[in-house]
């Protein structure tokens, strides 16, 4: 299962864009959106999604 992004709650500061060790966030019509086809959760990485451990806005969630 990939992490989405509320779109709703992203304050655009790209901290999660950084994070990324599969280069799934991109930033589009001003928030950032996490591609489903390339979130992997972080598994192979990290113990936990890393856009989620530093998202200030707590707007990354399990979609």
């Amino acid at each position: 299962m990939a992490y989405k992004i509320k779109a709703s709650d992203c304050t655009a500061c790209g901290a999660c864009e950084a994070e990324c060790p599969n280069i799934a966030i991109s930033f589009k019509k001003g928030t950032y959106v996490i591609d489903p086809a390339k979130c992997t959760e972080c598994e192979g990485h990290f113990k936990s999604p890393q856009c989620a451990a530093v998202c200030p806005a707590d707007c990354c969630v399990p979609a």
